[in-house]
């Protein structure tokens, strides 16, 4: 059989790549230009809020690419989890700026636009007849949780993208989908090995970070009926065996197989062997099915915030900086409680960075800052309870003295208003699999040509 060749430009929709390896990834003639767009690794709040990360003109920028690159071409792309967290509004967003860049460049296209955002109800209904599982680590849930959440995404597998593909449409808009899925569908569609396709897309998900380039060097697959090659495509970026093999560690429990809806790969007896400085050629990955299952994600509003930061370089301070912190903790919730406030109606919390801020871990014995960044960070049901609290805790940031015989000490606050209200902050409260018999059960496709 033939091989199905991928450009992946990109690691994410809005992370930009070079001019010089879009062009040399256009070169190697691709079949398909592919890209996930989105992840959770920014937390909560995208998937909450069903906001994106990027910069609206940022994603418009690699979407013109991909989009002119493949019609020069002739051949289709594909895009998964549109808008950062996939969600209806990120499919939306994203087709609204391919509109765009079809008008302004003149050229028509059959656009399908893959929709993963879920109804409560109807996942309700899957809790209630024991079709949800908990994934290791997953918070305990009742069925009231689905409605705590704000956006509801289920991880689209392979099969949506494979079945508008088989409806003509020349460019794919998924919802949230795993990162793989996005990728490996079309080489999938065209009967390449189902292990390497897997593999083979989980290997560039990323886009180059797989190669010396790193994340603005794209990558470049070919995967045929025995297995698959990366190739780097940034001039003078190279691959190796090893970073390769490396990639399947990143955001995967199993440093050997990896899961996606209805299947898992193993590794264990893949062979990888350095065609060249650029290319990196794997055989031997095998496949099992499993009981199709797809990952549901959830996010809901947690409280509102608010922040105050202020430096620190006081030198009795800096040679014991948690007694310090301990001393403005206890003044801080006695202030309160006089003035009526319950601790049990905010939570708080005092992080040294320089000191300890980032880890909360001991520091090594006789560590001693030269300056610290004292960040005081509220969580309260309202999001005037949350500024009124670290407003309360103002003077002590700028004053508090814990030194008998010491003056009364300022401190700086780094900005004025010291006070810097987040609005609205959310939580994960999904991390489940839903069990199904219609991989595209799910899933909503509608398909629009411009």
């Amino acid at each position: 059989m033939e091989s199905v060749k991928v450009f992946v430009p990109y690691g994410a929709v809005g992370l930009n790549c070079t001019e010089e390896s879009f062009e040399a990834g256009l070169l190697l003639k691709p079949d398909i230009i592919s890209s996930d767009a989105g992840s959770t690794d920014s937390g909560p709040y995208y998937l909450g809020s069903g906001h994106g990360k990027y910069a609206i003109k940022d994603v418009k920028r690699d979407l013109k690419r991909m989009v002119l690159g493949a019609d020069k071409l002739k051949i289709p792309m594909t895009i998964g989890t549109a808008g950062t967290c996939g969600s209806d509004e990120g499919v939306d967003t994203v087709y609204e700026l391919i509109v765009e860049i079809c008008k302004e460049a003149g050229i028509h296209k059959k656009i399908a636009k893959i929709y993963s955002q879920q109804d409560r109800e109807i996942i309700k209904q899957k809790y209630r007849t024991g079709q949800i599982q908990a994934l290791h680590g997953a918070p305990a849930i009742t069925e009231e949780t689905f409605d705590e959440c704000d956006t509801i995404v289920a991880l689209l597998g392979s099969e949506p993208y494979e079945e508008a593909f088989k409806n003509g449409a020349d460019i794919i808009i998924g919802g949230r989908s795993t990162d793989t899925a996005v990728i490996a569908a079309y080489p999938l569609l065209k009967g390449c090995d189902p292990a390497a396709c897997w593999h083979a897309a989980k290997t560039v998900e990323c886009g180059g970070v797989c190669t010396s380039a790193g994340l603005q060097g794209g990558v470049f697959m070919e995967v045929d009926d025995k297995g698959f090659t990366i190739r780097a495509v940034q001039p003078g970026s190279t691959v190796s065996p090893y970073s390769v093999s490396a990639h399947l560690l990143y955001e995967n429990a199993n440093p050997v197989q990896l899961t996606e809806p209805g299947i898992r790969i193993d590794t264990k007896d893949a062979k990888y062997s350095a065609l060249s400085e650029t290319a990196v050629r794997v055989e031997g990955t095998t496949i099992e099915y499993l009981p199709y299952t797809m990952k549901l994600e959830g996010s809901g509003v947690a409280g509102f915030q608010t922040v105050s930061m202020a430096g620190i370089r006081d030198r009795k301070i800096m040679k014991e900086p948690m007694q310090w912190i301990d001393a403005v903790a206890k003044a801080g919730v006695e202030k309160l409680e006089k003035a009526g406030i319950s601790k049990d109606s905010y939570d708080f919390w005092l992080r040294p960075y320089g000191y300890n801020g980032v880890s909360g871990m001991a520091v090594p014995e006789n560590y001693v800052p030269n300056e610290i960044l004292m960040m005081l960070t509220v969580t309260a049901a309202t999001q005037e309870l949350a500024t009124q609290i670290a407003k309360a805790f103002n003077p002590l940031l700028l004053h508090y003295n814990m030194f008998e015989g010491k003056q009364m000490p300022s401190f700086g606050f780094i900005f004025s208003p010291a006070e810097m209200e987040r609005g609205a902050i959310y939580e994960f409260k999904l991390y489940h699999t839903v069990s199904l018999d219609d991989p595209n059960e799910l899933c909503r496709i509608a398909y629009a040509t411009i």
